[in-house]
């Protein structure tokens, strides 16, 4: 899978560009605030209709215009595809594959799959569980066009849900109707968290390997769905937890509380790791989750690294780097010294100064 080629017209600091990649490592360097991560984030847009960012359409605007258009050109086992995104301020986003429009965001996944790795991910096991179910979400969701569907049910049904645990409050006799909305949120919640289990059983095989590699042979760690209800006891935890909703107007059992559970040599490393070990754990999971996509689409993904490599010590990054030198790569960092000095493999390099990007000499 190659992205060949990004169009951008009136996306965040750029009025337009035309940007021609190469299928192996692309760099863009530069200041701070000068749109790197801009280019990353329409290539993601590509992929998912979503800014990774969870940025508004609206928002990836250029300031004073009304519309932003996005074309990806890429290759996916020797079928060309282009993909358009046009943003509005005031409307939703229209969405065209091989200029056909599309009306559903599940007929653009799994086009193009891409893995972004940013500094915040380095943080993903410390921070709160919501980022790490969105994690998961994200990338099943790029795999598994069912999975993308029973979520999608599952969170309006969890949403109508709620609202009727506040409606009841002012009209009692709607408590009538609660067992129909339980019924669907039991429905497509169980298949959400069957599909989410598979997901980390085989993440957590990958995962295994890759970590004991990078600690060399020290660490052992393992990954286990936390999930705050299992399938054999999710309905009657429903049941019983039905007064407190009711109280609190809230669904309080489910698989929106879901969590992962991070593990080396035993010990909890959410709660009890160093910042080294979260942070090598946090390189693992992204590699398995790069290998995982590999064996799920049987091609490469397309890798987005955000300014990681600053945040990473000289033998996580040597890893890193020796770990994709077969996908295609995106990377942004201020500078490229650290790529001259591991003797790294660069393709084409760019500098990006306050939305102007310019292909520099290979050094």
């Amino acid at each position: 899978m190659i992205i060949e080629s990004i169009e951008l017209n009136n996306f965040r600091n750029y009025d337009l560009l035309n940007l021609k990649l190469d299928k192996g490592t692309n760099i863009f360097f530069g200041d701070n605030a000068q749109g790197k991560t801009n280019i990353l984030e329409a290539a993601y847009l590509s992929a998912t209709t979503k800014s990774h960012k969870g940025s508004k359409d609206k928002e990836m605007i250029h300031f004073g215009e009304n519309e932003a258009h996005i074309r990806t050109s890429l290759v996916k086992k020797n079928i060309p595809y282009t993909v358009d995104l046009h943003l509005k301020r005031n409307h939703a986003k229209g969405v065209a594959i091989n200029k056909i429009p599309i009306k559903r965001a599940s007929e653009l996944f799994g086009i193009l799959n891409i893995v972004f790795f940013s500094p915040e991910d380095l943080n993903i096991i410390k921070t709160g569980p919501s980022v790490r179910r969105r994690f998961i979400d994200m990338e099943l969701c790029q795999l598994d066009k069912v999975y993308m569907s029973n979520l999608t049910k599952y969170n309006k049904i969890l949403m109508q849900r709620n609202r009727l645990l506040k409606d009841i409050s002012f009209k009692p006799n709607l408590v009538d109707t609660l067992p129909i909305w339980d019924m669907q949120l039991l429905d497509y919640g169980s298949k959400v968290i069957k599909r989410r289990q598979e997901f980390i059983d085989q993440l957590g095989e990958l995962l295994e390997e890759i970590h004991f590699k990078i600690s060399g042979g020290k660490e052992k760690i393992k990954i286990n769905y936390d999930a705050d209800v299992q399938l054999d006891n999710f309905e009657k935890k429903l049941t019983d937890n039905k007064a407190r909703d009711l109280k609190f107007q809230q669904t309080s059992v489910g698989p929106h509380r879901d969590d992962i559970l991070f593990e080396i040599n035993g010990v909890d490393i959410r709660k009890f790791g160093s910042q080294g070990q979260q942070r090598t754990s946090a390189l693992s999971l992204k590699l398995s989750e790069i290998e995982l996509v590999r064996q799920t689409i049987n091609d490469t993904p397309i890798l987005l690294l955000d300014d990681v490599l600053s945040e990473l010590d000289s033998n996580r990054q040597n890893y890193l780097l020796n770990s994709i030198s077969d996908i295609q790569t995106l990377i942004t960092c201020t500078g490229v010294e650290e790529f001259i000095k591991n003797r790294f493999e660069i393709n084409k390099i760019f500098e990006v100064i306050d939305g102007t990007v310019t292909e520099k000499n290979m050094l």
